[in-house]
């Protein structure tokens, strides 16, 4: 491979602007048991709640809430993702800023949610924000789509990102990563699949926190089933690809889907995914 460079956790939070459109048509939604869980695990119904949606992205977690009857305001900090969200959903209110300084009253949210984006944040700074903008007994929710490593093909394929990867920037024992789900130290013993496993991102979603909250977890499992090419281009829009650039990125591409074809003749993949939530709720 031509890339051996490392990149920073800021040029790979900022590299979504540059596709959010393929963002927007081919990353997973959610099921709506993951909103029935966390409405059971806040104590609380979403219908009526005042929920700011933070990292909102281009809208996919913002506009399921705001089906669920929810008030949402969304919070983008990303240019061209604010730009394709205000495109596709020019009724929901959308400002722009981070989970680290919120552009928010003190104690107007009942809900503070963060769909695959809390571990761009610091939880030094995003968990007292989320605090403070949270109402008494309301309820911070983070969720991550992770991929069912139990489902043989998924771990095989997780296994050639990671190889892939670790040939592109190999990492000293006992340095500390940014993966897209969360941030781990890593040794020579860990993988990256390891780290995107529900519960190893339940352990370590408030490293880094003053003092980290009372919170509860569970794992929703959930499938979808797209062509070949939607589950590519799903890949290929996580931020590691976006910064890998694109001859190297179309490389891997191109030979994953070889592979694929072989296992799904019929060119459609049932993509499996363990949705972690995790609530905290504000005393």
């Amino acid at each position: 491979m031509a890339t051996h460079l490392r990149f920073s956790h800021t040029t790979r939070a900022q590299s979504f602007n540059t596709a959010a459109a393929q963002y927007a048509a081919n990353r997973p939604s959610y099921p709506p048991a993951l909103f029935t869980t966390l409405e059971d695990l806040a104590a609380r119904p979403l219908k009526g709640a005042k929920v700011i949606d933070v990292g909102a992205g281009t809208g996919i977690s913002t506009t399921l809430l705001h089906a669920r009857g929810a008030d949402v305001i969304a919070v983008e900090p990303g240019a061209g993702m604010a730009a394709e969200f205000r495109r596709a959903h020019p009724d929901i209110p959308l400002v722009r800023g981070t989970g680290d300084t919120l552009p928010l009253a003190t104690a107007s949210a009942d809900f503070l949610t963060y769909a695959q984006s809390w571990h761009w944040t610091n939880p030094a700074h995003s968990l007292p924000e989320a605090f403070r903008v949270l109402r008494p007994g309301g309820a911070l929710a983070l969720w991550w789509n992770t991929s069912a490593l139990d489902v043989p093909w998924i771990a095989a394929q997780a296994q050639r990102i990671d190889q892939y990867f670790e040939d592109a920037h190999p990492t000293e024992e006992g340095t500390t990563t940014k993966t897209e789900e969360g941030t781990a130290t890593k040794t020579k013993k860990d993988t990256e699949s390891h780290q995107r496993a529900p519960g190893f991102l339940a352990e370590r979603a408030f490293k880094g926190a003053p003092e980290p909250p009372p919170h509860t977890h569970r794992v929703v499992r959930w499938s979808r089933h797209v062509p070949v090419d939607t589950h590519l281009a799903n890949i290929g829009s996580h931020s590691a690809f976006l910064v890998l650039g694109k001859e190297d990125t179309d490389a891997f591409l191109a030979e994953e889907r070889t592979r694929l074809l072989e296992t799904f003749p019929d060119g459609r993949v049932e993509e499996v995914y363990d949705v972690l939530v995790i609530v905290a709720t504000r005393s």
